[in-house]
């Protein structure tokens, strides 16, 4: 008895249409070849396996418990083939259908999903999964298999990687509105003596900048509240402090909360945000997709797409 093999699924495509009519004659007929072709795939399949599907009777085929299970177990090969064929041409003109984006949480809010919603309304039956991590973590997951794109804040150190920047912006100062800093055009770095800080319970590049900009220049702030990212608006919302944070998440904030005032930041401290992926993705509609798709910020001032090649790290 040999095994099951690709060569096996001719034979076994014939013997699900053979039970099907339980006429050798008409199974011929409707596979367009010959009789005895199927009498010997029949009896080469039988031999296969090592045991008899049907019971030749008075030149009639009567089908046995074997062949019941079997032809189960075929349906549910040709499910899977019929499957896979949906898939085929899926690929063929869409390409890759499904996608694992890792995503930093500064751009996990509105930023990226909105940039999934308008994926799939160009192709609803594109299968996303979305996670939000710290940039490091994104790019170890994105180089291990684990993900296929990273949204993360640069700078990122990675050798294996595509690192493509799309977007460079200025950090922006959030405020509540009855604030004594609301009528400012301009929050500066003066300005924040005495006043209560919230601020990032991890590494963050604006927080850490201006930390040092302060200490340099001997500025001395009331206290400060450190929190995760996704709380930060909030508590400033709730009248805690002000917080220095990049414009996506204080545009999709402050969305969500009347009570907020963003303003331009003097000295300038710069965001870049970047897509990682390797190298085999470079040339996916996917990832064109998720360029194309990127929402603008409504202030172009403080934001800046770049539109140029990929650069390796």
């Amino acid at each position: 008895m040999s095994d099951i093999n690709l060569t096996s699924l001719k034979s076994l495509l014939i013997f699900k249409r053979l039970y099907e009519t339980g006429n050798a004659t008409q199974t011929a007929k409707d596979l367009g070849i010959t009789q005895s072709g199927v009498s010997r795939s029949l009896a080469q399949l039988e031999e296969n396996i090592g045991f008899a599907l049907f019971m030749r009777h008075k030149k009639r085929l009567i089908v046995l418990p074997e062949a019941d299970e079997l032809y189960g177990e075929i349906l549910g090969l040709v499910s899977n083939l019929e499957n896979m064929n949906h898939s085929i041409v899926a690929l063929r003109e869409f390409g890759a259908s499904r996608i694992r984006i890792a995503c930093a949480p500064s751009l996990g809010f509105d930023y990226v999903p909105k940039t999934i919603a308008r994926i799939l309304s160009d192709n609803p039956k594109y299968s996303v999964y979305l996670d939000i991590m710290p940039s490091p973590e994104i790019v170890r997951a994105v180089e291990a298999g684990n993900f296929d794109v990273g949204f993360v804040t640069l700078p990122v150190t990675t050798e294996a990687l595509v690192v493509d920047e799309f977007i460079s912006t200025e950090a922006v100062c959030l405020i509540p509105r009855n604030h004594s800093l609301a009528r400012a055009s301009v929050v500066t770095t003066d300005d924040l003596k005495g006043q209560h800080l919230v601020i990032p319970n991890q590494p963050n590049l604006a927080a850490d900048q201006l930390l040092v900009h302060l200490s340099e220049r001997n500025i001395h702030i009331a206290g400060k509240t450190e929190a995760n990212i996704s709380a930060i608006c909030s508590l400033v919302a709730n009248g805690v402090g002000i917080t220095l944070i990049n414009p996506i998440t204080a545009y999709d904030h402050q969305a969500m909360h009347a009570g907020l005032l963003m303003k331009p930041f003097k000295p300038a401290i710069h965001f870049r945000f970047a897509l990682v992926y390797k190298q085999k993705w470079a040339n996916n509609r996917l990832i064109s997709l998720l360029k194309e798709m990127l929402p603008d910020l409504p202030d172009h001032r403080v934001a800046e797409r770049h539109n140029r090649g990929c650069d390796i790290t």
